[in-house]
């Protein structure tokens, strides 16, 4: 319990940490590559490539989620690994996707944001 309450508050952090890497993700080839369907966010924190698609578009993704590392190994809480905070960010990502939106649903599979909250992972807080 003591762990999930401390990966939440750096969350709290990551918010703030993460600002910098949601800037850029405010590119406009994002921005589209997001409205499309082309990207979506993953469990484990990071964005991911829906399907087969352009190296622009792969490019684009390794650049941002190496924003999101940076910015994970940054604001890790002590006591947590970078993988636990990224999971955790991820988890909280996923639930502000909007209609429409791709995500990774428990089982790996890409699903698009309907109306209903996304489908979350049994471990998400």
């Amino acid at each position: 319990m003591k762990r999930v309450m401390t990966i939440g508050f750096g969350f709290a952090l990551a918010v703030s940490a993460l600002a910098g890497a949601a800037h850029a993700q405010r590119d406009p080839a994002y921005e589209a590559a997001r409205a499309s369907g082309q990207v979506g966010e993953q469990l484990d924190g990071y964005l991911g490539v829906v399907g087969a698609q352009s190296g622009d578009i792969r490019k684009l993704v390794s650049a941002l989620n190496i924003k999101r590392r940076d910015a994970y190994t940054k604001n890790v809480p002590q006591g947590s690994s970078i993988e636990d905070f990224a999971f955790i960010t991820g988890c909280n990502l996923i639930a502000k996707t909007t209609v429409g939106e791709k995500y990774q649903a428990p089982d790996g599979q890409w699903q698009t944001r309907g109306s209903a909250a996304p489908q979350r992972h049994s471990r998400c807080p």
